[in-house]
């Protein structure tokens, strides 16, 4: 180390010659400026920051030829410290792997979201406990998140991201192990051949005919409750695996940006920072494509089952998809602990604009006073680096708690994301309730086009902010506007509803306890029918087949699926004007479909003779889903308006991020990265979803029974939920909006970029050649 101390120091003597001339000549035409009174009142001009960027720029590539390498800015380790990896020790390289590895990371948590309705079936699994289960790495964020950064912060930050990404490797092999403790069940293994089940298609199709009719009127009242509890051992696996993952996530999301930030030059940051971001928001979509096939294999690929995937039997190998995820982790990971402590190039430059700070220091000024004034506003002074202990650590954390610039930004981002929650969580089934879109179309709209704005912003914001280095007070106003145009966007949802959405649903649930009287489905037994709309000729939506007293059903060769017999449907075959507006099935429909059977002639004479040919039995006729309501005007509406946020939103992020760590010492930027993080789960990220569910279930018209207790909500009332959780989300955000404000006050001061820094120094310079002139 003393060796590398004097070499460095012989190289900074050489530094000196090389750039010395240069430097006199600026100050000269500063002087020479100052004397005629056009002197730039913000430091250098744009060709004498030309000037000085090219002589930097050659000063650090003569500073890394002569430079020897340390250990700290050696790539690799072990057996792989070889001079062929010191040639991706560079700010690039790193950049597209974290944002490799934040990708495949991401893929994590679609790949759960993908996977999670098997994993159910599978071990018998509630989906309120698949909520606990789901927030175990906020918990384990939110306790150890600050103290682990703080800690790591102080040592090797790769190789800490590395221990962090194994972390992940073990909540993948975790999340999979129920498969390998418990094997695929019993009932997966017996529709298989090697456990002696034949092919039987008339078995899948009694399958899904059983399947179907647990939906429709039963007279017998015998129907089935849905279990509330299963095998409580393979949700503890899961919930540990998900705390553990917790643990991973503080370290790559702390460490990794702020490594980026130290060892990039500053100008640059927003823009790679937005590129990695932009990476990551990639993986959600290739988790659900990775779900989509994995599921399409059975869940023993090495047996041969005997159905196929239509039957509702089919259990696909939801766990394989978490092999393939935790290798590409481990690989990745295992390259990213391989860069170096410090990257040279930064080494390099930070010892270059040290030198040169020490230049514009050492002219003499006889004005001291307002020279100290003018550097206090410089980076940093030489402090002694304290070595980490639990001292230290609560120093530190009184140090941000103190620091009202980070403050008031964290409790900005808390309110927004506790503002923002219900519509990452309950987007899809907000547009299905409120706009009747398919399910399908409410993933796409939300995971793929809402996405893409997200992604354009990112991207967008971090080169516009690297092109032309706005101020802190700008990016603070523009944060508060974003803040604030997103209030009104979400007060604009409210008001973009369907008044024939929520006018067409019929809830006629009978409550024996309140009433004994016979209903048109009181004898149906509807306690515990899952919640499946079908349409009725009389155009209103029913929350079931059997709510709708339908007691018998078919589908059509084009897949079409009719209920008849519906005691609570009058037969109502035509509109106001006459024209036919239901399409009803009749006894011919039945005979022509290829797929309805009789066992006789006869049997076929008594069905054609007992029932009239446009009349299938007593009571009107229902199709499966909801009556068609024209919602897409609002519906368009609606993604206009939400697309527009989306992009506004991700505008924010990297001139939100830039205040955090610019607005606190180099050595605290880890930690209260980490710190930032604590607020967020134990604020924002647990208690949002406990509190918006709490709401949403006020607004539930329609509850779902289990055998032991209440189940999930079948239905809200739409206009109550558009005007509640749009508001109450709006005075979240706008709170964050007001702290947002705080940030902008109190950034006025604040440096973002090496060019602001560098206009400081010419400051200086510029006073103390002031000074000469008059002494003069």
């Amino acid at each position: 180390m003393v060796e590398y101390e004097e070499n460095s120091s012989h190289k900074v003597e050489s530094k000196e010659k090389y750039g010395c001339d240069r430097d006199d000549d600026v100050e000269a035409r500063l002087l020479k400026a100052s004397q005629n009174g056009t002197a730039p009142k913000n430091g250098l001009k744009k060709n004498e920051k030309s000037d000085l960027d090219r002589t930097t720029t050659e000063e650090i590539n003569k500073l890394l030829r002569d430079m020897p390498l340390t250990e700290d800015m050696t790539c690799g380790f072990w057996i792989f410290k070889r001079k062929f990896f010191q040639r991706f020790a560079n700010q690039t390289a790193y950049v597209v792997l974290y944002g490799l590895v934040g990708c495949i990371f991401s893929m994590t948590y679609a790949y759960f979201n993908g996977t999670i309705t098997t994993i159910e079936k599978r071990f018998k699994i509630p989906s309120k406990n698949t909520g606990i289960i789901s927030v175990g790495n906020d918990i384990s964020q939110m306790m150890v998140s600050a103290v682990l950064s703080y800690y790591a912060g102080k040592g090797h930050r790769p190789r800490w991201i590395g221990f962090g990404l194994l972390t992940i490797v073990a909540f993948c092999l975790l999340t999979a192990a129920p498969h390998f403790l418990y094997g695929p069940g019993e009932d997966a293994l017996a529709l298989t051949m090697e456990f002696g089940a034949t092919p039987d298609e008339n078995a899948t199709m009694e399958a899904i005919k059983e399947q179907r009719s647990k939906t429709l009127c039963r007279l017998s009242g015998a129907t089935e409750c849905e279990m509330g509890e299963g095998n409580f051992a393979p949700q503890v696996v899961l919930f540990t695996a998900q705390f553990i993952s917790g643990i991973g996530g503080s370290l790559y999301y702390t460490l990794g940006v702020s490594y980026m930030d130290d060892n990039i030059k500053k100008s640059k940051t927003p823009a790679l920072l937005s590129l990695s971001y932009f990476l990551r928001m990639l993986g959600p979509a290739i988790g659900y494509a990775l779900a989509s096939f994995c599921l399409r294999v059975y869940i023993a690929p090495q047996l041969h089952p005997v159905i196929k995937m239509k039957d509702p039997r089919w259990l696909g190998a939801w766990w394989m998809g978490w092999l393939i995820i935790g290798t590409m982790i481990f690989l990745t990971g295992v390259f990213l602990s391989m860069f170096p402590k410090d990257l040279p190039r930064a080494v390099a430059r930070r010892m270059v604009e040290e030198e040169r700070r020490k230049q514009k220091l050492s002219i003499k000024d006889k004005t001291k006073n307002e020279k100290e004034l003018l550097n206090e506003q410089l980076e940093e002074k030489p402090q002694v680096e304290h070595k980490a202990s639990f001292r230290d650590m609560m120093t530190t954390f009184k140090r941000l708690t103190t620091n009202k610039t980070l403050m008031y930004n964290n409790f900005s981002s808390v309110f927004y994301l506790f503002g923002y929650t219900p519509y990452w969580i309950f987007a899809p089934k907000y547009i299905e309730i409120q706009y009747r879109q398919s399910a399908s179309v409410s993933s796409m709209v939300t995971g793929t086009v809402a996405l893409a704005f997200s992604a354009v912003g990112v991207l967008l914001s971090g080169f516009v902010i690297s092109r032309y280095k706005p101020s802190a007070r700008y990016m603070a106003a523009w944060n508060v506007i974003v803040g604030f145009l997103t209030v009104g966007g979400i007060i604009t949802y409210a008001f973009i509803g369907c008044p024939g959405n929520e006018q067409s649903m019929v809830v006629n649930i009978h409550d024996k306890a309140l009433d004994s009287s016979p209903t048109c489905n009181s004898a149906c037994g509807c306690d515990y029918v899952r919640y499946s709309p079908v349409c009725g000729e009389n155009n209103m939506t029913y929350i079931s087949p059997c709510h709708a007293g339908c007691k018998k059903q078919h589908i059509t060769k084009t897949g079409k699926k009719y209920y008849y017999e519906c005691s609570c449907i009058p037969s109502v075959n035509m509109t106001l004007n006459g024209n036919t507006a239901f399409e009803r099935l009749t006894s011919a429909n039945l005979t022509d479909d290829a797929d309805f059977k009789f066992s006789s002639p006869e049997s076929l004479s008594a069905i054609t003779t007992t029932m009239p040919d446009y009349h299938l039995g007593n009571g009107g006729q229902a199709v499966y889903g909801a009556c068609p309501v024209n919602c897409f005007t609002q519906f368009v509406t609606f993604l206009a308006v939400m697309c527009a946020l989306k992009f506004i939103g991700a505008t924010g992020r990297a001139s939100n991020f830039l205040v955090t760590v610019r607005c606190v010492p180099e050595k605290d930027k880890t930690a209260a990265m980490g710190f930032g993080m604590m607020m967020m789960s134990m604020l924002a990220f647990i208690p949002s979803p406990i509190f918006f569910g709490w709401v949403l279930d006020r607004l539930c018209l329609v509850w779902g029974k289990t055998c032991t207790n209440k189940g999930n909500c079948w239905l809200y009332d739409p206009e109550s939920l558009r005007y509640i959780l749009n508001m109450t989300a709006a005075v979240f955000i706008a709170i964050g909006a007001l702290f947002d404000c705080g940030v902008w006050y109190y950034v006025k001061d604040l440096k973002i970029f090496d060019e602001e820094v560098q206009d400081v120094e010419m400051e200086i310079v510029q006073k103390e050649e002031e000074t000469i002139k008059q002494e003069i």
